[in-house]
């Protein structure tokens, strides 16, 4: 099946996604921000750069693509039906370089988080945000963090 536009539309498309500063990953930091909490931005420092780094809280937030990162089980998350096997690949290897980052920061002692753009949708956003706020301040009365 061929591409619905041409290479230049295309090439035009696809420069125009952000990997920083998307409508999730600010509803994330306006709210954590509004509660409170304060962390840093794509710390480059740390694998995977995370999106969020919270220091006090030994945290640290990633705001995953639904699609980009493979979310298995979402909606959200259609394999493209033109060049399905470059999209397989791309998405198999974001996938494993996010999961060397996990395992990698878990060693280190950091507390990563994932929420996926599929959670922060209007009808689960508040819960999902609530969760996310109880999970950074239970974990640092729980002594989880130093």
């Amino acid at each position: 099946m061929a591409d619905v536009h041409d290479k230049a539309t295309r090439s035009y498309n696809m420069s125009r996604i952000k990997g920083t500063d998307t409508k999730p990953e600010m509803l994330v930091r306006k709210y954590l921000h509004a509660n409170g909490i304060r962390y840093s931005l794509h710390n480059k420092t740390l694998p995977g750069k995370p999106d969020l780094t919270l220091a006090k809280y030994h945290t640290v937030i990633f705001v995953n693509g639904c699609f980009w990162h493979g979310h298995k089980r979402c909606k959200f998350f259609v394999m493209p039906k033109t060049r399905t096997e470059w999209w397989q690949k791309k998405i198999e290897e974001t996938k494993n370089r996010d999961k060397k980052a996990l395992q990698y920061l878990k060693a280190q002692g950091w507390k990563p988080i994932i929420i996926w753009e599929c959670e922060l949708k209007p009808e689960t956003r508040i819960a999902t945000l609530e969760s996310l706020y109880n999970l950074i301040t239970k974990a640092k009365e729980l002594n989880y963090v130093q």
